[in-house]
């Protein structure tokens, strides 16, 4: 069953995240950004829960945009715990996030996936998404690595 998540969501919202990005990411900072989330309309992280469990999460966030003069909903995360994978959870999710967008108004879904998940993009393209866009990125604080690799 799925539903929009709260602040008190955030421990399983995390460990999904983390298990997704394969790293540890420090839990102040996310909690100031997920309570930010969770209290803004632009945002709406959707979450399925199996006998009282959280094993899946998909957070959206919905903006205008010049380039599409349309509103478009973009996926940010998108997790399903390992155990429950292959299972039609995540495919209960993005077809529940579509229909949240098109009630939310907008013309267009999008989402930038990292190149090393090939699984995922499979899924992506199962579910009717094109690849139309490149997306570049460039780190501003910190190390920047030139090299991709998930969990850093």
């Amino acid at each position: 069953m799925y539903r929009k998540a709260t602040f008190q969501d955030w421990p399983a919202v995390h460990r999904l995240i983390c298990e997704m990005e394969e790293k540890e990411l420090p839990q102040a900072e996310f909690c100031q950004i997920f309570r930010a989330q969770t209290q803004d309309d632009r945002y709406y992280c959707l979450l399925w829960e199996q006998d009282g469990q959280v094993t899946g999460m998909l957070n959206l966030r919905f903006e205008g945009q010049l380039h599409h003069a349309e509103r478009i909903a973009e996926i940010l995360e998108f997790s399903v715990a390992a155990p429950c994978r292959n299972q039609g959870t995540g495919r209960a999710l993005f077809a529940q996030a579509c229909q949240i967008a098109r009630q939310k108004g907008c013309a267009q879904l999008e989402v930038a996936c990292n190149q090393l998940r090939t699984n995922t993009h499979r899924f992506y393209r199962r579910e009717g998404m094109h690849e139309f866009h490149f997306k570049f990125s460039k780190r501003l604080l910190g190390q920047d690595f030139s090299e991709n690799a998930l969990g850093r």
